[in-house]
């Protein structure tokens, strides 16, 4: 997608964007593309991210990482610095459920937002909260503490598993408070329009139905919720099932 559709895309939150994802996928949007399990926004206040995926894993348990592999952090960053932005770093915490230290703080914000980076998603830990929000870098976590522990890149450029989900590298991400959604590849090219028309045909239909009861019976507002209903469902009918997508 261009960088003017991305921006676009995140002027929706993430329910009407999955609004529009549902009627364009042949993936089961109940259980795939979104957190299965309670995730946390923290900066709320900077409304959605938007961005491709590059995707880490760490275990700030194991101290036996850096030993392993010294250079880790260097051949990460330079993974991180090559991939196409904007990017949302994507972190699988192996200690969780119980979370020993974080792979984000002032430091690190500041070096992704350098590398084009702007925001993560991790289902570990995430410090330096104001730091982290002056830098400018997003942050859905599992919550907040106060160490590093032994945290290094253990692997990254993978498929992680986070929040319930699986994510893979370069996927798109749309996420905010309410939690997020990873888009198919083959949905990307459909997912903006989708999006536009399904708020559109929301404001048009069952939204409009439901502000225009001003001195209506019950049973007249019932039965123009009901058409507005069947408006809507046939809006969406015509514009994409009847065209086979």
């Amino acid at each position: 997608m261009t960088w003017s559709e991305l921006l676009e895309l995140k002027r929706w939150n993430t329910p009407t964007i999955y609004n529009g994802w549902e009627q364009i996928t042949h993936h089961d949007p109940v259980c795939q593309g979104i957190n299965l399990e309670e995730c946390r926004d923290f900066m709320p206040q900077m409304g959605p991210m938007v961005g491709y995926a590059i995707t880490v894993v760490v275990e700030p348990s194991n101290p036996t990482h850096k030993a392993n592999n010294p250079a880790a952090w260097e051949n990460y960053y330079r993974y991180a610095a090559s991939q196409k932005g904007p990017k949302i770093v994507v972190v699988q915490d192996l200690d969780k459920p119980r979370v020993i230290g974080s792979f984000w703080g002032e430091v690190n914000s500041n070096v992704h937002r350098s590398l084009g980076c702007v925001g993560t998603i991790t289902d570990g830990a995430i410090r330096d909260l104001d730091e982290m929000t002056n830098a400018g870098l997003k942050a859905i976590a599992r919550r907040l503490c106060v160490g590093h522990a032994h945290v290094f890149p253990v692997q990254w450029g993978c498929p992680v598993q986070v929040f319930g989900q699986e994510i893979l590298p370069d996927q798109l991400i749309h996420a905010d408070k309410h939690g997020f959604l990873a888009i198919p590849k083959e949905d990307e090219s459909k997912l903006l329009e989708a999006a536009r028309f399904m708020d559109s045909n929301e404001c048009q239909t069952v939204i409009a139905s439901a502000r225009n009861t001003t001195g209506k019976s019950i049973e007249t507002i019932l039965e123009d919720l009901r058409q507005a209903r069947e408006s809507f469902g046939e809006a969406a009918y015509l514009k994409y099932r009847q065209r086979g997508e």
